[in-house]
């Protein structure tokens, strides 16, 4: 790292310690590749007003967006990622995601189907040494807000595969969620946009909350 990164580095995590002990929103990840990180334009603001109704958060109604290799990913505790497609992170992205992620910050990644075998590809950029490792159904994330003891619920068929959380660890603290065959985004939208019965979208919900509670507070 040069030293004019350095400086750069230290000023951007300098800057996320001061907000991170008080805000309280997420934001849109914007990737490059060509994956549509832009989908679900409904789910989040959806998100967002259920847990200010539900969980006592305080989030601005519209989220932000950010990109990947900016510092301004520093003043989120939380980002949310998904698409269907490719994903590229350049070194400098995966460096700055790094240390966005090893200095308090939380990465969920919702795959929209088709988005698995890039972001883990990508992903191994990030941490060289780390495999996703799937979460267990008694991990904390699962219990945070809302009980869920078969783990990460199904939303949408997709492969009609099981629906599966995977995590990357920053020593023993989960930094990075993986939520896939389960499409949670999907269930976020408006309820015209899917049509999936009202049980679904609030199972779905329920899930979005915990991993917002659980980003906020660990």
């Amino acid at each position: 790292m040069t030293l004019k990164r350095i400086f750069l580095f230290s000023i951007a995590i300098t800057c996320f310690t001061i907000q991170f002990s008080t805000a309280q929103d997420l934001a849109i990840l914007k990737y490059k590749g060509g994956g549509d990180w832009y989908s679900n334009p409904t789910a989040l603001p959806n998100l967002i007003a259920f847990c200010n109704d539900n969980i006592d958060t305080k989030m601005k109604a519209k989220p932000e967006t950010v990109e990947v290799g900016s510092s301004d990913i520093f003043q989120y505790p939380l980002l949310h990622m998904t698409g269907h497609g490719n994903v590229f992170f350049s070194d400098e992205d995966a460096e700055n995601l790094r240390n966005y992620l090893v200095s308090g910050g939380f990465l969920h990644i919702d795959d929209n189907y088709g988005m698995q075998p890039y972001i883990t590809k990508e992903l191994k950029k990030v941490f060289p040494n780390q495999e996703l490792v799937e979460l267990p159904n008694n991990h904390p994330i699962f219990n945070a807000a809302y009980k869920f003891p078969k783990g990460l619920p199904k939303i949408h068929e997709h492969d009609g595969k099981r629906p599966q959380a995977f995590g990357l660890f920053h020593k023993t603290r989960l930094v990075l969620l993986f939520t896939f065959e389960s499409d949670l985004g999907d269930g976020w939208e408006d309820p015209e946009v899917h049509n999936d019965p009202e049980e679904v979208r609030l199972r779905s919900l329920q899930m979005g909350a915990n991993i917002v509670k659980y980003a906020f507070e660990n």
